[in-house]
């Protein structure tokens, strides 16, 4: 035999069954989003790598993006994230869009990771967003969006937190020991890598970012302070209001919270697993210049990314999923020989039209290999259409889960479907 073509490091094949679990995901993220009057929208799999070099960090841009050359010699990438774009797309039609916009969108993307569980190279993810407005209130919506996925997913508080925290009160916070504005952005990384490194790399990693002994042993007593958010009216604010909404118990104020990236400006917040191997699931927060970096005039807006491997894992391993999830087929008509395959092709159509999902065996085997054939799709029942029956104008029904056969007149067939189907 030959040798079987590998498939690409770090991508997924979605075989039926894993398919059904990604579809049973993404209408889960349909679902939500629209009921929060969000609409759908996308954008291109390959942008310029300018797009990203000035706004999502070194790291992204550097050691994650697939880049590559066009033949005029402009370098493009298959993208690695979706806020970027959007920021892009918003400010070419900024004039005619009517603001606030609630978008989202769900759509494949890349980044050069090295492949592990959780983590690929290529991989679906939920962007939404609320552009347009500065107010505690879209904070509050787009986070309450999470919250809200998580419980309609079956995820309950206990086993999900969605951690927060301020950029402006940091700021402040930052100025109070003394660590000046050219290495702020530098120090969000520090937090950012806090519980990513050991105490000896994280302390060297601040040191090279410009800290002092002082302002690191100062840094570490306020991420360590979490009563902090009460300094900050948009956190308190920000907190009743999640309080107003119900979702009060999958959501907590957390300070070592500040996300890598460079463009966010005001409230940011990761959602983590907790218990188990305690993964991050989702992260986002305000972004008030992205618009005017891309070309656009000054338009804020808040927002949040979630990747589909992650929290397929948690969903998995917390036993969320249905047993029943995906279009199963319901029914299977049975090919006696050639001579009835004409009659079995009719009663799949008549099944079909009446709204049930059906197939017909291909081929004039054994009944008993057809039927194993169903048992193996899980496919509860069997219309049998033999030469007697055809000539008696009957149909016999078989249910595979309880191994009843009834043998029925012609015309009743849609109605012990019915039955066989809700027993």
């Amino acid at each position: 035999m030959a040798e079987i073509v590998r498939s690409v490091k770090g991508t997924r094949d979605f075989y039926p069954d894993q398919m059904a679990v990604r579809r049973w995901i993404f209408d889960t993220i349909r679902d939500v989003s629209t009921r929060f009057g969000y609409q759908e929208y996308d954008g291109p799999c390959l942008e310029f790598i300018d797009l990203y070099a000035a706004k999502s960090g070194d790291e992204l841009v550097k050691e994650q993006a697939f880049v590559f050359s066009s033949p005029g010699d402009d370098l493009l990438t298959l993208r690695p994230e979706l806020t970027p774009t959007l920021a892009r797309m918003v400010a070419q039609r900024q004039y005619e869009l009517p603001l606030p916009l609630r978008w989202w969108s769900i759509g494949p993307f890349w980044r050069y990771e090295n492949p592990q569980r959780g983590r690929t190279r290529e991989f679906f993810q939920w962007n939404i967003d609320l552009v347009g407005t500065e107010t505690a209130v879209a904070d509050a919506e787009i986070v309450a969006i999470a919250a809200t996925f998580f419980k309609a997913c079956g995820l309950a508080p206990d086993q999900v937190k969605i951690e927060v925290n301020n950029r402006r009160l940091m700021d402040s916070a930052l100025t109070t020991l003394g660590i000046d504005k050219p290495v702020r952005s530098g120090v969000f990384r520090v937090v950012d890598k806090l519980d990513k490194l050991s105490e000896k790399d994280w302390r060297a990693f601040a040191v090279e970012t410009g800290l002092e002994e002082t302002q690191i042993d100062g840094l570490l007593l306020l991420l360590n302070n979490n009563a902090l958010w009460k300094d900050s009216q948009e956190l308190v604010e920000f907190f009743e209001l999640i309080t107003v909404l119900g979702l009060e118990d999958y959501v907590a104020y957390n300070p070592k919270v500040i996300r890598g990236l460079d463009y966010y400006t005001g409230t940011v917040f990761e959602a983590f697993e907790l218990g188990g191997q305690s993964r991050a699931i989702l992260g986002g927060g305000r972004y008030d210049n992205l618009v005017a970096d891309v070309g656009g005039n000054r338009l804020p807006g808040v927002g949040f990314a979630m990747g589909d491997v992650v929290i397929e894992l948690v969903l998995m391993d917390a036993g969320v999923i249905p047993e029943m999830v995906g279009c199963k087929t319901q029914v299977m008509v049975t090919v006696f020989d050639e001579s009835s395959m004409m009659a079995s092709m009719q009663a799949t159509r008549e099944i079909r039209e009446a709204g049930y999902s059906v197939v017909v065996y291909p081929d004039s085997d054994k009944l008993g290999k057809q039927f194993k054939y169903a048992d193996k799709l899980d496919i509860p029942v069997v219309v049998i259409l033999g030469p007697d029956e055809i000539a008696n104008k009957q149909v016999a029904v078989k249910n595979l889960r309880t191994r009843e056969q009834v043998t029925i007149n012609r015309g009743a067939l849609l109605t012990q479907l019915d039955k066989s189907l809700t027993h």
